[in-house]
Formats: C-alpha cells, sequence, structure tokens
C-alpha cells in the first residue's frame, strides 16, 4: 500500500490523530519543496531571495532599535510632562493664594471690625431687659386754623424816656433880669467847653456880678467898644465887657473884650495859670485874677453866684 493511498483515522470531529496527522504534514510539505524548487533554480529568483531576506532583516533591526530607544524617550517624555504638570499645580496654587489674599483684604476692607464678644462670666444672668414697642405712628390730621384777627389797637411800646434837655433860654433866678440871666448861661457854657470845675464857674459868675451886675457894658472913654452890641455903658478907665477887662492891659482887642464868649474864655485862662486857685476863697481866686482895687467886694455875690451856676448846670 503506497503511502498517498493509506488509509487515516479520522476523530468523531473531523480532524486527523497521532501518527496519520505527521504523514499528512511530511506529505505536503514534500509536495511544497517539490513546486519551490524550479522556482529558485534560476539566478535571478536566488538574486530576489537573498534581497527579500535583506529586507526582512533590516527591518527586523529597525524595528528592534526603535524598540529599544522607544524606553528612554518615553521616560523623558513622562518627566517632562510631570515638571509641566507640576509647574503648572504650582502657579495654579500660586495665583489661587493671591485670589484668597486679594479676596481677603477686600472683605477687610468693606466689613466693619466688630469688637470681640465679652467672655461670659459665671454669674447670675440678668433678666432681659424688656423690649420698646414703638406704636406706629399716624399721619397727622390737617387741621382747619381759623386766621386771627390782628388787634387793631396798636400796642404801647416800652421806650426809654430821655431826660429833658434845658432850655436854650432859662428863667432867671437869684433876682436877675432876663439880660444878665442869658449873660450868666454863656459863660457857664464857655467855662464847661473848657471843663472847668463848678467851683470856677461860680468864681467867674461872682467876678462878672461885682465888675459889671453881668451886663456887657461898652465905654465912653472908648468910643470903638459903642460900635459893638452893649447893654449900657461904664466909665473907669478904658475897661469894657462883662469883667472890665482893659485893652491897655493885654486883655485883648476892643472886639473881642465886647463879645461875652471871648471875655469868658480870657478870664478862665488867666484863673488856670493860678497855682492853687481850687484851694482858695471865691473872692480869693477872683481877686487874683482881677488885681481890683477892691478885693473883698467879690465875697458879697458867692451865694447868689451858686444859686445861678446851679440853675444853669
Amino acid at each position: 500500500m503506497s503511502p498517498t493511498t493509506r488509509s487515516v483515522e479520522v476523530t468523531p470531529g473531523g480532524q486527523p490523530t497521532g501518527r496519520h496527522r505527521r504523514e499528512i504534514e511530511s506529505t505536503e510539505l514534500t509536495k511544497l519543496r517539490t513546486r519551490l524548487k524550479p522556482i529558485f533554480a534560476t539566478p535571478a529568483a536566488r538574486v530576489g531571495l537573498v534581497a527579500g531576506l535583506v529586507c526582512c532583516l533590516g527591518l527586523a533591526a529597525a524595528v528592534e532599535t526603535r524598540d529599544a530607544g522607544s524606553p528612554a524617550r518615553t521616560a523623558t517624555s513622562v518627566a517632562a510632562a510631570e515638571q509641566a504638570a507640576a509647574q503648572a499645580a504650582a502657579n495654579r496654587s500660586l495665583d489661587e493664594t493671591q485670589q484668597r489674599a486679594s479676596r481677603s483684604s477686600v472683605r477687610e476692607a468693606f466689613t466693619p471690625q466688630q469688637a470681640p464678644s465679652p467672655t461670659p462670666t459665671a454669674t447670675t444672668p440678668a433678666p432681659p431687659a424688656p423690649t420698646k414697642t414703638t406704636p406706629p405712628t399716624r399721619k397727622p390730621t390737617p387741621r382747619k386754623t381759623t386766621p386771627t384777627k390782628r388787634a387793631t389797637t396798636p400796642t404801647k411800646r416800652a421806650t426809654t424816656v430821655a431826660p429833658k434837655p434845658k432850655p436854650a433860654v432859662v428863667a432867671p433866678v437869684a433876682g436877675l433880669t432876663q439880660a444878665q440871666m442869658n449873660n450868666a448861661a454863656t459863660i457857664v457854657k464857655t467855662g464847661v467847653s473848657m471843663g472847668i470845675p463848678q467851683r470856677g464857674l461860680i468864681v467867674a459868675i461872682a467876678t462878672s456880678m461885682q465888675e459889671s451886675n453881668l451886663l456887657n457894658l461898652a465905654n465912653t472913654g472908648l468910643p470903638e467898644s459903642l460900635n459893638y452890641p452893649n447893654e449900657g455903658t461904664g466909665y473907669d478907665h478904658d475897661s469894657v465887657g462883662l469883667f472890665q477887662q482893659r485893652t491897655s492891659s493885654g486883655w485883648g482887642t476892643v472886639q473881642e473884650l465886647m463879645t461875652p464868649a471871648i471875655s469868658a474864655q480870657k478870664f478862665f485862662n488867666a484863673l488856670e495859670q493860678i497855682i492853687g486857685w481850687q484851694n482858695m476863697s471865691i473872692a480869693g481866686a477872683a481877686q487874683a485874677v482881677q488885681v481890683s482895687a477892691f478885693p473883698d467886694a467879690y465875697a458879697q455875690h458867692e451865694l447868689a453866684a451858686t444859686t445861678v451856676v446851679q440853675a444853669l448846670t
């Protein structure tokens, strides 16, 4: 029996087993070698086979080289990736820290600081204070107001009553005429304006009473004096006016001495030149100014002069 006609044992599933299977494989390899032998017998086929083997070997070497360098590149890539991931994580952590700090500073700027709550002590708690309930406010109801009528009677205002000024013309006192009282008023007014005290005013009035009887007299021996207003004439040398002052003695011009205010001013100027006149008697002070031949004559007019000055001041 030839090998090709040998019986083959087949398993129930259809596959040969054991020695029969090996025989079948040997037969197939023999057939393959028989078919390929003519192909590789030519030089061209052999060259192609060698070239194919070389290409396969080169490809295998390249694959092996790539596979050998791949772990190193993979490790380098992994390390770089891990470093980048760590850097990114650090950057994110820094950004988050800055944002938290910024938000914290903003909250601290806009959040009022509260005082720390007091630590409760072991004391008996005080009863809670009763809370005040504010009643609801009501809107005021507008009321109709009736306009009040103003009193037509004018109200009297309290006014301070000023003292009545003294009249320009004072009624005569001490037995004087109105002309004599007017001349006395001129003398007193002049003395007051010069700051002469009341005792000096009495000295001047007493002097004029003795010299001219409080009249503005001209002098017939001095015709010029008649050219000015006068209330009579005298005859004693060149004496003129209320105080019978003489132009020859240096009292002034006739016109000045015939003017009552100027004549009185000259008398008070002379009185102030007397040292200590305030401590002299009325008659003594008058004599110190006039240097009269009758020094005691002025004393008789002291009481009347005092009355006149009191009435004019």
